[in-house]
């Protein structure tokens, strides 16, 4: 099968198509053959060997996968030969074919496209968590959204209003981006590149602050989204963009009740019957037409360095797919 590797860290130029054996299957796995990849930052982070773990050489990259069940383990109970399926992996999605752990797939609707269904795993669950498992959000609270026509972004404001929350901030980086949140149901515009937006966002709740803070840049970011909460505000961090460190006295947590919540998407996956559930209710999203998906370009497997350019060059709205 062919399949996308890198033997060393580097640009885009380090990612070669090659040839190599299809994997085997254990007694629980499954052989999927690949219809659609997600692309990620994370790929490009493994690519430079800037993950936050280790990445052993030589690496196949992507973590996001679509396609059919074409072969099962003998101890295989919940999915046959030709279902369609939907899994997050830890790597080896950028191929032909990949071998799944059962217990890690979720069957994809009729009605959903594979690469509307590869655009979820990773963004799209990191977005349902951020609001619901770890910002507790409830009916009419106000949320935050940074970078809101990105990933995970684009998809938080629609599940905000889909959970009831009564109004949606929307920051970006420039008009464009803004008026794609705005058409996703974002209330509220903010360009966070501006001096000030942080008081912008206070203004737009009457001097209150909001309720829930979704923050994945850090430093300067981190601190003036903190001065954004009302009394027992959320803040939930789920990344470090910038990669510059964040502080803050603890004792200010006291002061009006606030929260500041960390949320790690590898604990979400080690409860299997709680990530499947929650993949399930996207997937019906999806189906339903009640969740939007943006596909910003779909790619052949041969061209994942151009992928990786146009990522990281930060001038795509909407997820980037490559299909084997």
């Amino acid at each position: 099968m062919k399949a996308i590797q890198f033997t060393e860290y580097g640009g885009p130029d380090v990612l070669n198509l090659i040839d190599i054996e299809r994997p085997e299957i254990g007694d629980q796995e499954v052989l999927i053959e690949v219809k659609a990849i997600g692309v990620n930052y994370a790929d490009t982070a493994r690519r430079e060997g800037k993950y936050v773990v280790p990445t052993k050489l030589p690496f196949i990259p992507g973590a996001e996968v679509a396609g059919e069940v074409v072969a099962i383990g003998k101890d295989v109970k919940r999915l046959k030969p030709g279902m369609r399926v939907v899994s997050l992996i830890e790597s080896g999605a950028y191929a032909q074919f990949v071998s799944v752990h059962e217990m890690a797939l979720t069957e994809i609707p009729n009605g959903v496209e594979y690469s509307d269904a590869v655009a979820l795993p990773l963004q799209g669950q990191t977005a349902y968590h951020i609001l619901k498992t770890m910002g507790r959000l409830e009916k009419g609270e106000t949320v935050l959204v940074h970078a809101a026509a990105g990933g995970v972004g684009a998809l938080a404001v629609q599940l905000a209003k889909l959970f009831g929350a009564g109004k949606v901030i929307a920051t970006a980086s420039n008009e464009e981006k803004l008026l794609h949140a705005k058409s996703l149901g974002a209330d509220y515009l903010v360009n966070y590149t501006e001096p000030g937006w942080e008081e912008k966002v206070r203004e737009f709740t009457g001097g209150k602050g909001v309720d829930i803070a979704l923050e994945m840049v850090g430093g300067d970011i981190f601190e003036k989204t903190f001065k954004c909460l009302a009394p027992f505000g959320r803040l939930v961090i789920f990344g470090r963009a910038s990669g510059e460190m964040s502080t803050l006295d603890a004792s200010q947590l006291m002061r009006r009740n606030h929260s500041v919540i960390g949320f790690f998407l590898p604990l979400i996956m080690s409860q299997p019957e709680l990530y499947r559930r929650s993949f399930t209710e996207l997937l019906n999203f999806v189906d339903s037409g009640e969740l939007k998906l943006t596909i910003g370009g779909i790619y052949r497997l041969e061209d994942a360095p151009l992928v990786h350019q146009l990522l990281q060059g930060r001038k795509t709205i909407g997820k980037l797919i490559l299909t084997p």
